[in-house]
């Protein structure tokens, strides 16, 4: 933050009901637990003077604040480092993981890029560790000019504090506050403008000469209650137009009324005074040595700092603070070029090249006038040293003034591309084109003509995962294929899950198209790599079917289960979460291999924790999801799904909504479930996303067939079949042949039935055999109940072997149903009882209905099931209560679900009092998976 913007008792004139937010989140910190408020509005609308009355109220807290500066914004976790720099001292008392990951990102030691979440976490522990003797309050002020890094790690953390007694407010200007998606869904207040008489009172306290009644009207109706405006706009006017009535001003942007009136003020100082506020401007970390040392090599008087202070601009104490950050704004954006130029060179030659080479860079960069080789290689290095600290986005920023700035055309390619690998990396769509522009205008030879294709076609996939992404990238790795063989491989691997994710949505080749493609390129490498194995069993399955291709997906799952295990940490992890994102679902799901899938999707889940991989950890997560919905394990598979949604979020990335649609229809809840599907449904088809919309109908017939709607299941299920998308044709085969079944249409059910076959046969695990059995049962002549009896028997003992809850509880409702209809009551009942449990157990309402209705139609009473406390853990809490019951400490479980060891404390007295339990060693004795059933339904 800084100054106060204008006196409180002024500024807070009709602010009961933000006063009254503000005392509840300091309140709620003062009892013991964390709050969070995010206040929204326009420039000068008093968010800043808000921040400075919840400072002052907060009486026996400890308080520590940063303001987000606009031109700070590509310096990687910057605004961070500021915020946690008084709380430093307690660094040492940080597990050394998370001291070492902060090390790096703060830039105080040399390291790997850190673990973005041990980042988070390690702040976690510093805030907490702040609170251990009072309160602590953290007041972000302009959050919308955070770096990055920061404003990722500080949403993170607002997430994940809970038991500690935090206050954290962040202030976020609109419009421009609208794009900072990181915070969105965070407790938030919109703060708007005054009403009209305490606008009128505002204004009438701060014009000390006669104001004419139609003037001030005017005031008033031009600022809509800002106050900022209220009190800026008269500084602007002579007593003349004040009292005369005479001024007629224009509608204009508050945020633009109130810069003119500081640039005013601003314009009103001596030439040194006003020299000596840009260098100050331009230097975000408010370092006063650094500034009188930059106005020392301008041969800019000390005191010419006296005039800017008295005119209540800037205060120069032990930091450089500006009353309003529209004062710096208004001083710098409004500054001529070269006047800024000076300013940054001075600022850069008295930068310290050894302790700060990256700012020094930076400035160094917005002093060039021109194209400057050395500038370029400065910007190139702190570049590989923001990468090295987990600035991305930093790095691709450095990048891209790096092209910018360099003489060579020839160079100056090289390192567009890397600028614009770069911001794809990071999502900087914008900036990828532009790179890409820029070194498609340079000499480019054939090699560097390819990569320009790729990354072309890599951001079209990165926006739209589909539609013509397929095209795009086989045509680059066409290019590729005579000048860089492995790349062509690479980008050909890229292609085929373009064409998977396109499914039937592509503008282009289809899969086979592909598959043919990779086929015929280049070779593997010697000995092959594992984005090798991965290609060539891809194509072999979807060109070779699926029987002739098995044996190939075995393979590679090998392979990548290989990897896992013995290279992980020297991987290349670029292809190893390629591997995770075609491999665990789609080829442990071809092959109907429940262990291979659980193995690669924990592994997977593993090794993205330990990298912190942002953009591949919520992936892991979703089909570490996936197997529990197979497994039953409906609570688990929610509270993964939760917490891949809150780092998504936490990240700025998009949630993966798959496995929640399965989720959703395996629960059985209609209307909630319909509307999941319509959604998501929505989102992919404006990117392209053939594959979901054959899942979100594979969902759709699991939901009815579970209902007992058998049409509606087979019109869904049918949808699906149309299109042999990777991953869930068989899934679909088993819903349509039981729909078709009992919608009097054998002819449909036996076409599908021949083609599951095929599939099941070919795989031989458990698994598969089990849904073959299962299904052809449904499908046997009623005059041959032997063999009917046989089939259900031999698709339990199957599905008994394998993870797969739910799809041996419906083996036993269908066996069930079909005993009843033979007349062998007893022997259904034990059958409809089995699957009635454990659909009632695990929250699959659906299925459990139809059970019921069944048992009942035996003759049997079938309770309902109630659901009491123990019954309604969260699903953070059941997940810490399953770590819990496994032996692991607090600081551990933190550890893994990013949170604090006192929030683990905190979830874990709710769950001892929800379970009836006072110790961990009890939460042994209690079944977790009955009790969890009905978790956040």
């Amino acid at each position: 933050m800084g100054m106060p913007a204008f006196d409180s008792h002024v500024a807070l004139r009709g602010r009961g009901k933000e006063l009254a937010a503000l005392e509840q989140v300091l309140t709620t910190a003062r009892s013991g637990s964390s709050a969070v408020l995010v206040l929204r509005g326009e420039a000068g609308i008093g968010k800043t003077a808000l921040l400075d009355y919840a400072a002052g109220r907060a009486v026996g807290f400890r308080t520590v604040g940063v303001a987000g500066i606009e031109s700070e914004m590509e310096l990687p976790f910057a605004g961070l480092h500021r915020l946690c720099a008084p709380m430093l001292g307690r660094l040492h008392k940080l597990p050394g993981p998370q001291r070492d990951a902060l090390s790096v990102a703060f830039g105080l030691r040399e390291g790997e890029a850190p673990n973005r979440f041990l980042v988070g976490l390690a702040v976690i522990g510093l805030l907490a560790g702040a609170t251990a003797d009072r309160p602590l309050a953290c007041l972000v002020d302009d959050a919308q000019w955070l770096d990055d890094g920061s404003l990722q790690v500080l949403a993170f953390v607002a997430r994940r504090l809970m038991a500690e007694s935090v206050a954290l407010v962040f202030a976020l200007r609109e419009p421009a506050g609208d794009d900072v998606r990181e915070l969105a869904g965070l407790p938030e207040l919109i703060v708007n403008g005054l009403s009209d008489p305490d606008a009128r009172a505002l204004l009438s306290s701060a014009v000390r000469v006669p104001l004419d009644p139609l003037v001030r009207d005017r005031i008033v109706a031009e600022a809509h209650g800002n106050p900022m405006v209220l009190l800026a706009l008269p500084r602007a006017l002579a007593p003349t137009e004040l009292a005369g009535g005479f001024w007629l001003p224009g509608r204009r942007h508050s945020e633009s009324c109130i810069e003119t009136v500081f640039h005013q003020q601003f314009r009103s100082l001596p030439q040194d005074s006003r020299r000596l506020l840009l260098t100050a401007a331009a230097e975000p970390t408010g370092d006063v040595d650094l500034l009188w040392r930059a106005t020392g090599l301008q041969e800019i008087p000390v005191d010419a700092a006296a005039p800017a202070e008295a005119a209540g601009l800037v205060e120069l104490g032990t930091k450089v603070r500006f009353r309003h950050p529209l004062v710096r704004s208004a001083i710098y954006g409004r500054a001529s070029a070269p006047d800024r130029r000076a300013a940054h060179r001075a600022l850069a030659e008295a930068t310290d090249p050894h302790l700060d080479p990256d700012r020094r860079a930076w400035h160094r960069a917005h002093a060039a006038a021109r194209r400057d080789e050395g500038v370029a290689v400065d910007l190139e290095r702190s570049a590989g040293r923001a990468q090295g600290r987990g600035g991305a986005a930093a790095a691709a920023s450095f990048l891209r003034w790096a092209a910018e700035l360099t003489p060579d055309p020839a160079r100056r390619v090289t390192r567009a591309l890397a600028a614009a690998q770069a911001a794809i990396d990071v999502g900087g769509a914008d900036q990828a084109h532009n790179m890409l522009a820029a070194a498609e205008a340079g000499p480019l030879n054939d090699l560097q003509r390819a990569r320009l294709e790729r990354l072309r076609a890599r951001l079209v996939f990165s926006q739209v995962r589909g539609g013509d992404a397929p095209r795009l990238l086989l045509d680059a790795a066409h290019r590729l294929a005579p000048l860089d063989a492995a790349l062509a491989r690479d980008t050909l691997l890229e292609a085929v899950g373009a064409a998977i994710f396109a499914g039937r949505l592509s503008e282009g080749p289809g899969q086979r198209e592909v598959a043919e493609a990779a086929r015929s390129g280049p070779a593997p490498s010697v000995p092959p790599r594992m984005v090798d194995v991965l290609l060539d069993s891809m194509a072999g399955l979807i060109i070779d079917g699926h029987a002739d291709g098995v044996d190939a997906i075995r393979r590679a799952l090998h392979v990548v289960r290989l990897e896992q295990r013995t290279d992980a940490t020297n991987a290349d992890r670029r292809w190893l979460w390629l591997a995770f994102r075609v491999t665990p679902e789609p080829l442990a799901a071809e092959l109907w291999d429940d262990d291979a899938w659980y193995e690669l999707a924990a592994g997977a889940v593993g090794i993205a924790r330990e990298a912190g991989a942002l953009a591949v950890l919520p992936m892991a997560l979703t089909y570490q999801a996936f197997c529990h919905v197979h497994a039953g394990e409906f609570q688990t598979a929610a509270a993964l799904i939760d917490e891949a949604t809150a780092i998504s979020e936490a990240a700025g990335g998009v949630p993966m909504m798959y496995t929640s649609l399965v989720l959703a229809a395996w629960r059985g809840q209609e209307s909630q479930a319909l509307d999941l599907i319509e959604t998501t449904t929505n989102e992919v088809v404006s990117r392209g996303e053939g594959r979901a919309l054959s899942l979100a109908d594979y969902a759709t017939a699991v939901l009815y067939n579970g209902l007992g709607r058998y049409e509606d299941a087979l019109a869904a299920a049918t949808r699906v079949c149309q299109y042999e998308d990777l991953g869930f044709f068989g899934w679909a085969l088993v819903e349509l042949i039981e729909a078709a079944a009992r919608s009097g249409r054998p002819e449909a059910a036996v076409s599908a039935l021949n083609q599951l076959i095929e599939r099941t046969r070919a795989s031989g695990t458990d698994w598969a055999l089990g849904t073959e059995a299962c299904s052809r049962a449904l499908l046997s002549d009623d005059q041959d109940a032997g063999a009917a009896d046989g089939l259900y028997r031999e698709a339990i003992e199957h599905l008994e072997r394998c993870r797969v809850t739910v799809h041996l509880a419906r083996a036993r409702l269908l066996y069930g149903e079909w005993l009843r209809r033979q007349s062998r009551r007893q022997e259904s009942r034990a059958q409809l009882r089995s699957a009635h449990e454990v659909f009632s157990g695990i929250g699959a309402e659906g299925f459990a209905e139809r059970a019921r209705r069944e048992l009942l139609a035996t003759g049997e009473t079938v309770r309902k099931r109630t659901v009491g406390a123990a019954s309604q853990l969260t699903g953070q809490e059941a997940q810490i209560a399953r770590l819990a019951r496994d032996g692991h400490t607090n600081a551990e479980i933190g550890a893994q679900l990013f949170i604090s060891p006192r929030t683990v404390e905190w979830h874990l007295g709710n769950v001892f009092t929800k379970l009836g339990v006072s110790s961990r060693r009890q939460l042994r004795s209690v079944s977790l998976t009955a009790t969890m059933a009905h978790a956040d339904r």
